[in-house]
């Protein structure tokens, strides 16, 4: 397992290094002058100068590179344009709350999904399975802005059950977490029911069945365990893609997470804080893969680091 970890810390490195380079590259290539956003309107092209020669903008490209690098190997991810704050101390205020939303997304979704997903496969062709696909083809044809817009609509305005935005409780998370968390639900359904009726033809569920073995044990203990692999795939990818920021839904519910500080940081042309979110993310998303990848050795003795 060591050398494996060895390994996959040599792979996180080249992929934050080549995240660095794509986005310091592609940043720069973006139309628009930082300096003359930041200023107030109507500034001088004398007081552009001024203020991009201060922020390091009128020095070489590679050698504004590699004064970033530098400061990313000490831990220092600048400092932010637009914010006047540690870049790191910015997406340390928002970071938990995305967590918190994926946290919940990802329970809303299992919730859904694999009892949904068992029944459907048990029972193939009966009125459970019909619910079972009808809601895995209508949650992964349907936007999360419609969802969010919906619920709003529906629990917030009409019932004034749940609050429509903010951040604070556990009234204020249900809704974002239940349209987040749907179309992956619909996913991880329709995934966990075919998945379900493979296993339950294999010849080793035939022989453990002469046995005697229960249903609920053959399902629980034999069929689920091996349904499960490319269940949590897809699971690692999309904790991945949450924790980088579910711009739409934390638009729509005005959630204070890194997703809308990414949007921020895109429209004020902030580069440094653009850059420390990619790197933030990017890791995130590797450790999360990581963490996929040593769960598949529990979920299946066969395979090996």
């Amino acid at each position: 397992m060591l050398r494996f970890l060895i390994r996959r810390t040599g792979y996180t490195i080249l992929v934050l290094w080549g995240v660095s380079v794509i986005t310091f590259a592609l940043i720069r290539l973006a139309p628009g002058n930082p300096a003359r956003l930041l200023l107030p309107q109507g500034a001088t092209d004398a007081e552009v100068e001024a203020l991009a020669e201060s922020m390091g903008l009128k020095r070489p490209l590679v050698e504004q590179y590699l004064t970033y690098m530098r400061n990313v190997v000490k831990g220092d991810l600048g400092l932010s344009l637009s914010y006047k704050k540690p870049n790191l101390q910015l997406i340390g205020e928002r970071l938990p709350a995305t967590v918190v939303l994926t946290a919940a997304a990802v329970l809303v979704s299992l919730a859904i999904s694999i009892p949904m997903g068992v029944m459907g496969g048990i029972k193939k062709g009966s009125f459970i399975d019909f619910l079972a696909m009808f809601f895995a083809l209508l949650g992964q044809s349907m936007s999360p802005v419609w969802i969010g817009l919906v619920l709003i609509l529906f629990f917030a305005v009409h019932l004034r059950w749940l609050p429509a935005m903010g951040y604070g409780n556990l009234k204020h998370v249900l809704l974002p977490a239940i349209t987040l968390g749907t179309p992956m639900a619909a996913l991880v359904t329709r995934m966990t029911r075919s998945g379900m009726i493979d296993v339950l033809s294999e010849d080793y569920i035939t022989a453990t069945r002469a046995k005697g073995v229960s249903q609920n044990a053959i399902v629980f203990k034999y069929a689920l365990k091996n349904v499960m692999i490319p269940v949590v795939t897809v699971l690692g990818i999309q904790i991945g893609t949450f924790l980088g920021g579910a711009v739409v839904t934390e638009q729509i519910f005005q959630w204070p997470g890194i997703g809308g500080l990414t949007i921020a940081a895109i429209n004020q042309r902030d580069f440094p804080l653009v850059q420390a979110l990619m790197l933030v993310i990017s890791f995130m998303f590797v450790m999360v893969n990581l963490a996929v990848d040593i769960l598949y050795t529990f979920l299946d003795p066969r395979l090996k680091f």
